[in-house]
């Protein structure tokens, strides 16, 4: 009985490393979209530099992808980084200067707006970058690319 606890505990506990996604951002160009694994599918758009996308699956050299917004669309790999970048989807969104609400407010963000994660274990709290050198935090559920 203890020892099915135990196990239960481990693996519980095991599971979000289980269960991560895998994120990548667009690389120092943008990258067109398609809705194949090919340059001869349709252009669904053109993801900008920096912007974060889930990666879904891989095949040979193109990459499945899922982007703030839900939609699914292929581009090739030597594209993306693995630089994490996360998107504002929260308008206002706060970065405080610590991790919790009654820190300084060190910046309002709009929504789109583009945070490099600066720590990617976090849970609650997320560290992230803003181009212009601010570093703090913000509530993970105000950010996409987690």
């Amino acid at each position: 009985m203890i020892l099915s606890r135990l196990l239960a505990s481990v693996l519980l506990l095991a599971a979000p490393a289980a269960f991560a996604f895998d994120f990548k951002s667009v690389g120092a160009a943008p990258v067109i979209l398609y809705d194949t694994p090919s340059t001869k599918g349709a252009r669904m758009y053109i993801a900008p530099r920096g912007m974060p996308l889930q990666v879904i699956s891989s095949y040979g050299d193109w990459v499945k992808v899922r982007d703030a917004n839900g939609d699914l669309a292929w581009t090739e790999a030597k594209g993306l980084s693995p630089r994490r970048n996360l998107v504002v989807r929260t308008p206002g969104a706060k970065v405080f200067a610590g991790p919790d609400e009654t820190s300084q407010v060190l910046m309002t963000a709009d929504r789109g707006v583009l945070l490099e994660l600066v720590d990617p274990t976090a849970l609650a709290w997320i560290r992230v970058r803003h181009r212009d050198g601010i570093d703090g935090y913000v509530r993970a559920n105000d950010v996409w690319g987690l």
